[in-house]
């Protein structure tokens, strides 16, 4: 993998952590999503 894409995949991961961390617990929970399983969440949505 080269560095742009490390980056882009980084970058990625960062904003879907932040925008999962920034919902409310319900918000969460309507999307079947446990606050605790956010960082792997993330970590998928970067490997797609």
């Amino acid at each position: 993998m080269n560095v742009a894409r490390s980056f882009n995949n980084w970058l990625k991961f960062r904003q879907t952590v932040t925008e999962l961390g920034r919902m409310s617990s319900r918000e969460l929970q309507d999307l079947g999503i446990d606050r605790a399983d956010i960082r792997s969440v993330a970590r998928a949505s970067v490997t797609r």
